[in-house]
Formats: C-alpha cells, structure tokens, sequence
C-alpha cells in the first residue's frame, strides 16, 4: 500500500498512527485509480498529517477534495 511505504519513508510515525492513515487511505479510494492517483493521494493524506492534521473526519474529507491547479 502507498500509504504504508510513504509513512514508512517519513520515519517517525508510530504502529497506531499507520494504522490511522491506513484507514483514511481505504476509506478514500476511489473506482478507477491508477497508481499513480493513488500514490498522489497517500502523499496528500501524509502531508496533511504531518501538517498537524490528526483528525480521521477531517483528514478523510480533505483526502476526498480535489486538488485544484
């Protein structure tokens, strides 16, 4: 899972907080991805944790807007 490689790439999130952004990641995947929408996507949901974003409810819905360019 791209989650997993990512948080594991960032080095300092605990079992629990893997296990957080695991959820969020299932629960925000969408018919159709490619890989590289879904590596797009755990990136987001990492950055908006590590941005002090801790809530489930609010990094699930940030995680379900589109970006915009």
């Amino acid at each position: 899972m791209p989650y997993r490689r990512k948080a594991k790439e960032a080095g300092i999130l605990n079992p629990s907080e893997v296990k957080l952004l695991g959820r969020v990641f299932d629960n925000t995947a969408m018919p159709g991805e490619t890989e590289h929408d879904r590596e797009a996507r755990a990136s987001r949901i990492l950055g908006y944790y590590l941005a002090g974003i801790t809530d489930e409810n609010e990094l699930t819905a940030l995680a379900k807007q589109a970006l915009g360019r």
